[in-house]
């Protein structure tokens, strides 16, 4: 867990932290600026929800609604702004973007914070390798808004003003662990655990026996191939496999894997982005079965927004993506962590209380 040493209500404290907070307001002055001269839209999603987001690992905030009987609902506070900015596509709307305050618990490291800003974009009728100018032409425009030459974090460095490495899921697993991904998916998109399982091991991954392949793929993700991406230039990981691609189409020529990319830079994953799933019914089937996988996992599981999955019939094909807003102000400052540049971090348990 990380815990500022001091409260930031400190005057002291907060003249210390109050240069990268000033640089915080220029990236988003810069970077609403470029959206808008470019016909983007800005909107404002509700940040309570049916659902909080029907994706396995994530975790939402609980509350009540109370309506006008007096008689109570469960409701959420949302992870992401993405099922309210699909349902505008559907309503008509071609190219918007959110600063989004958005909610995520059992979340807090030096990258995390249980509440934080997440910049989400979509075109409609545009494919996801457009959102690929899109990222590394805002990685640009932020770091000039910040005066800064690098993104760092921690011993890590990457040029802003660089094209971005382009790295295939299969190829990182190849360079980095030696592993061959592909292999182990099969042309219906159906994994093989004992398969990616034996190469895990082969390469040195710790396995438990209860290890999904979900669980093998995330492990080696997060402990081979992450660590070198985004060094020296921003890296874009794209075509992760279907499985992992919750609300992703399939690439056109292979269903193995995704319309999906994530950039990183420094090591850090700054965006995820899809080529958008329109159909309602697969949507539905991978909702369930990431229900089913959490349940497993967690003991709990979220409703299923219906409501959603009714405007995603109407919505044209589109490609979306989130970024991590605060992340992005970390590396172009160079800040230690992720409260360093939250004008008002949110209080660890127990600090405030008599």
């Amino acid at each position: 867990m990380s815990s500022s040493p001091t409260p930031f209500w400190r005057p002291d404290i907060h003249a210390d932290r109050r240069p990268a907070l000033l640089a915080r307001g220029r990236v988003k002055a810069a970077l609403r600026r470029w959206f808008e001269t470019r016909g983007f839209t800005e909107v404002e999603a509700a940040i309570l929800q049916t659902s909080p987001g029907n994706e396995t690992h994530l975790h939402g905030f609980a509350t009540t609604l109370i309506d006008n009987a007096a008689d109570p609902h469960p409701y959420y506070l949302h992870t992401s702004p993405e099922f309210a900015a699909k349902k505008l596509l559907a309503a008509g709307e071609t190219r918007i973007f959110d600063f989004a305050r958005v909610f995520r618990n059992r979340e807090r490291t030096a990258l995390h914070h249980p509440e934080f800003t997440m910049l989400e974009w979509y075109r409609v009728g545009e494919d996801y390798e457009v959102l690929m100018q899109d990222s590394a032409a805002l990685l640009a425009e932020a770091a000039r808004a910040a005066g800064a030459s690098m993104l760092r974090w921690r011993e890590m460095q990457a040029d802003p003003f660089a094209e971005p490495e382009r790295l295939t899921l299969h190829d990182a697993f190849r360079r980095y662990a030696g592993i061959d991904l592909l292999s182990t998916v099969s042309a219906d998109g159906a994994s093989d655990r004992a398969a990616l399982a034996a190469q895990a091991a082969a390469a040195g991954i710790r396995l438990a026996e209860d290890d999904s392949w979900s669980d093998i793929f995330s492990r080696v993700l997060s402990e081979r191939i992450e660590p070198h991406l985004g060094r020296g230039r921003a890296t874009v990981l794209c075509e992760y496999p279907i499985s992992e691609a919750a609300l992703a189409r399939p690439k056109p020529g292979d269903p193995r894997v995704a319309e999906r990319f994530e950039l990183y830079a420094c090591g850090v994953e700054l965006a995820n982005a899809f080529g958008e799933l329109t159909d309602p019914a697969e949507q539905r089937r991978r909702f369930e079965a990431d229900m089913e996988e959490k349940e497993r996992i967690y003991g709990e599981r979220y409703p299923i927004d219906e409501d959603f999955l009714s405007a995603l019939a109407l919505m044209p094909a589109a490609s979306g993506i989130a970024l991590g807003f605060d992340r992005l102000v970390v590396l172009c400052v160079g800040a230690r962590r992720i409260e360093d540049v939250l004008w008002t971090p949110v209080a660890e348990p127990g600090r405030g209380k008599a």
